[in-house]
């Protein structure tokens, strides 16, 4: 007779315990158990607990593989969801087999699991296992399904309307909310998570974390009128009044010196959006900024051309703006522009804009702006150029190259890769609750009655437009950050700490994957020969990409050193790349005028006609900032049940090597966050969005 001990343990989230019976069977290279429940007496699988039992098999089963979790009903008790966080055995001879599950188990099912060590399809020789790889990966893609929400988006995930075992019943014990905040004008259909899978759905600590953020803020907004006025602000210092109630040091900076030529010029290196900014070698055609205008801006003893040969002329150019009609707001026209901004990197390493144009067709009535103008005229063209910030950074390098990108990253992963294999056990934990918040986020900004179309001067088309396009034009190799800060002409710049931590960040992931990959395929002929592997980057190709082979994105992967590259570019999108562009967001945006979403009226022809009163009224009035205000709030702050980046609490791998470059990884994350901290201390304005210990695994939020 031969004795196994089995430690199962249940997850700690609220709710993740279960009243149905669990039985276990235990498959080995030399036979399997018979099913037998796991019951003592008194409560089993309650949430946090690690229960022990004692299973008896007349022979020894040989080398373990596979279990089985069977989840059936108990008396007279409904149905119960159930997270399994792992079960572990110890086999006769005194070793320890470990099997992670990490998910949920909804319905009465059947759940089988592989033993913890990650192998691809060439590392596995038994049918047994080959043949579980396989049904695994044919479950999953019968289950998500890939579906078009924007014609010219990365597609996303669709279950069908059937609910295969994992998936059929809903937790009666899960409380819902249909959306509704009680004053705010925005009916968020948070209904349309309610298909997700549990194992994509936030926590309940999370989803409490989230949805108790949004209601006291927006219902102390109606109580004052702010949601129902569709006036003007009367005076700018108003606008502090709806300002989030614990404010940063970030934030109040921004209030006090948002109009300051040096602070404009401080965004485009350390703000919310710091990869837009470029080198400019050659003054464009469409941009006719002549040496007379510029010169008293640029120091004495030197001209235009010569700092353009030296390097310190920088453009920031919102073309990708151009031609989208606008929406009506609170009854009013709204309007848009793509305007053109130079900047000049002086020797007291200050980056100063000296001249913006606010379309991209220069003539008599598109006058180049300059710091001379009078100071109503140079500030609402510097808002003007804030507000198309505001859609580069909303629209492209936050919703599209971050959010949806690595959404196709993650469903392709749960489509083509079985939980066994290293790529999975490497990547799942960035993939964590991204889906749920995308699914939000749809609700939010991109249907009739969100942000998009009450907020936003372009409307659901016109904002879903700018990113269709911006997909379009995107690259691999801009994905790619070293290149990118190269390509740019900004890689010595001094005083860009978005590039310095960035890189730090980036070097450290690199490494970390290098080990990982390393380690599972010792050979080219290894990447090139894993089937699962090219379907995973064969789909991400069609998915996400759309099959646009301009993009540069890999159909398959045949090298090492490709395999690094590419995995290091999916990880650090879904994680630092996304930090860098969001948890800034409220900082930089509770300022209305630092970040409008809209403007009221057309952009100036003339000079010398704008005064206090015009610019308060082409800002978005009182009702629309407040809306604006409600949701990036709600979506920049991170909900509890965080996991920075490197702190994997899933035990998905079990061999040495692979332990000890994770705890590597850290170490190396702790030096950089020690270092960044140190560096902030002498700083005016702290740049800490890629602290690693601010740096979520996933994109949450």
């Amino acid at each position: 007779m031969a004795t196994y001990k089995v430690k199962v343990a249940t997850g700690t989230d609220f709710l993740s315990g279960t009243r149905d019976s669990i039985s276990l069977t235990i498959v080995g290279t030399q036979g399997e158990s018979h099913k037998q429940p796991l019951n003592h007496f008194g409560r089993d699988f309650a949430t946090g607990a690690v229960d022990q039992y004692t299973v008896q098999c007349p022979q020894d089963l040989g080398e373990l593989i596979i279990i089985r979790l069977h989840k059936e009903r108990y008396s007279f008790f409904p149905k119960d969801p159930w997270y399994c966080n792992y079960v572990q055995i110890c086999a006769p001879d005194g070793r320890i087999y470990h099997f992670p599950a990490y998910q949920w188990m909804d319905g009465y099912e059947t759940l089988s699991l592989r033993e913890a060590t990650g192998k691809t399809t060439a590392d596995d020789s038994l049918p047994i296992l080959l043949e579980h790889r396989r049904e695994e990966i044919r479950a999953k893609q019968d289950f998500y399904h890939w579906r078009v929400f924007v014609p010219g988006l990365p597609n996303y995930v669709h279950i069908p309307s059937y609910r295969p075992p994992v998936r059929r019943h809903r937790n009666p014990n899960r409380p819902e909310w249909n959306g509704y905040i009680p004053g705010f004008p925005i009916l968020i259909n948070f209904k349309a998570t309610k298909f997700l899978n549990l194992n994509l759905r936030y926590s309940f600590l999370k989803t409490a974390s989230f949805f108790t953020r949004l209601g006291p803020m927006a219902l102390a907004f109606k109580v004052r009128g702010l949601l129902d006025c569709k006036h003007s602000w009367k005076r700018l210092k108003d606008i502090k009044k709806i300002f989030p109630g614990k404010k940063s040091v970030v934030a109040e900076y921004v209030a006090e010196h948002w109009a300051e030529d040096t602070f404009f010029g401080y965004q485009y290196l350390n703000g919310v959006n710091p990869g837009l900014i470029r080198r400019c070698t050659r003054i464009p055609d469409k941009f006719p900024v002549t040496d007379d205008m510029v010169a008293p801006f640029l120091g004495e003893g030197t001209c235009l051309q010569a700092e353009l040969e030296k390097g310190n002329i920088y453009l920031a150019d919102y073309r990708i703006l151009e031609g989208f009609p606008t929406v009506e707001l609170s009854g009013r026209k709204q309007h848009n522009c793509a305007p053109l901004c130079l900047l000049h990197f002086g020797p007291e390493c200050k980056m100063m804009p000296i001249a913006i144009q606010l379309s991209q067709t220069p003539g008599p009535d598109c006058p180049i702006f300059l710091p001379s103008d009078s100071e109503w005229d140079w500030l609402l063209a510097k808002t003007w150029v804030r507000y198309a910030e505001f859609y580069s950074h909303e629209a492209i390098a936050h919703l599209l190259e971050t959010h949806l990108i690595a959404e196709a990253f993650g469903l392709a992963m749960l489509r083509n890769l079985p939980m066994c294999h290293p790529l999975y056990k490497l990547l799942i934990p960035h993939t964590r609750y991204t889906v749920q918040i995308n699914s939000i986020g749809r609700a939010v900004l991109l249907n009739e009655g969100g942000l998009s179309a009450k907020g936003m001067s372009l409307g659901v088309e016109g904002f879903a437009g700018v990113m269709v396009r911006a997909l379009s034009e995107l690259t691999y190799d801009s994905l790619y950050l070293p290149n990118d800060f190269v390509e740019r002409g900004v890689q010595d710049l001094p005083g860009y700490y978005y590039r310095d931590d960035s890189l730090a960040v980036w070097n450290a992931l690199e490494r970390y994957v290098t080990e990982m990959i390393t380690y599972y395929y010792p050979c080219d002929a290894a990447v090139e020969g894993d089937p699962e592997l090219q379907s995973w980057v064969q789909e991400i190709f069609k998915e996400c990409l759309l099959g646009r082979e301009s993009s540069g994105f890999p159909t398959c992967l045949r090298t090492v050193p490709e395999l690094i590259r590419y995995i290091t570019i999916v990880i650090y999108t879904c994680s630092a790349k996304h930090a860098a562009v969001n948890t800034g967001q409220m900082e930089f945006t509770a300022w209305m005028p630092n970040f409008p979403a809209s403007m009221r009226n057309p952009p100036m022809q003339a000079k010398g006609l704008t005064t206090l009163e015009t610019f308060l009224d082409t800002l978005p009035d009182v009702k629309t900032t407040c809306i604006t205000l409600l949701v990036l709030w709600t979506l920049s702050r991170e909900p509890d049940d965080r996991r920075p980046l490197g702190h994997f609490p899933d035990i998905h791998f079990v061999e040495e090597a692979p332990r000890r470059s994770i705890e590597a990884f850290r170490q190396r994350l702790n030096q950089i966050s020690h270092a960044i901290r140190q560096r902030n201390k002498c700083l005016p304005i702290p740049y800490y969005y890629l602290d690693p210990v601010l740096i979520e695994n996933s994109i949450s939020i």
